[in-house]
């Protein structure tokens, strides 16, 4: 039996909110909650469920030689953790962990696999999602080139804040600096600025979002190119995904 709410316009997540109740049945999803830094994947690690996410953020990062990290995918809400698998997949290639804490959905990959292979809405909501990933990787890459760090952090805090669906957060210099693939004097600095503007407050390890409206004004236009993307992607004409 499937340990879910009758209906999907109870889920949060855009996937499943997106799907027919007899498909997301066959899914047999149980839930789940993170914790903060709670690891999802690991590189070398055979993936075996797929995670959609109700609440919080988890990020993806690549490691390098030296033990720096830096992130080059976000999830929440819109996202499906572990999609690489329907199509080949056998390991992680990267780290995933919670960076907010939340709740949502696991589901066994073979169960995901037999819905995927039906070639229905369930898997071509997945098609979607990977693309919309692929369209956020290749905006940040052209994000770190040509905008400021100041654009860079707010674009990155308003993202993670949508996506979390939580205004105020818990968040370290040294994993801000993974982040944005920068250093944390550099990060200290760049928050500094905006809490001195008041866009927002930012003291022992927690950050609140201020005064949202400027600090859009002070991010780059990546920020409204993601997001309009991340809220639109599963818009597509079937019986399901009105």
């Amino acid at each position: 039996m499937s340990n879910t709410p009758q209906s999907t316009d109870q889920y949060q997540n855009t996937i499943l909110r997106s799907l027919g109740d007899e498909i997301v049945d066959r899914l047999y999803l149980q839930p789940i909650e993170f914790k903060t830094g709670q690891r999802i994947e690991e590189p070398g690690k055979t993936l075996k469920q797929l995670i959609f996410l109700e609440n919080g953020m988890a990020s993806m990062t690549t490691t390098f030689q030296n033990g720096t990290e830096v992130e080059v995918g976000m999830f929440g809400s819109e996202s499906v953790i572990g999609v690489s698998a329907l199509m080949g997949s056998i390991q992680s290639l990267n780290h995933v962990y919670t960076q907010i804490a939340g709740n949502g959905y696991r589901c066994n990959l073979k169960h995901a696999q037999t819905e995927f292979d039906r070639y229905g809405p369930f898997n071509r909501l997945c098609m979607r999602y990977v693309q919309a990933q692929l369209l956020q990787s290749s905006q940040s890459a052209g994000c770190a080139a040509m905008h400021s760090n100041e654009q860079r952090l707010a674009r990155w805090l308003l993202i993670s804040a949508d996506r979390a669906r939580v205004e105020t957060f818990k968040m370290s210099q040294e994993f801000l600096s993974h982040m944005l693939g920068s250093s944390r004097p550099t990060v200290s600095v760049v928050a500094g600025t905006l809490k001195k503007e008041n866009l927002i407050d930012y003291t022992r390890g927690v950050l609140k979002i201020r005064d949202r409206t400027r600090l859009e004004a002070r991010s780059c236009e990546c920020y409204q190119i993601v997001k309009n993307y991340l809220a639109n992607y599963a818009k597509f004409d079937t019986p399901h995904t009105s």
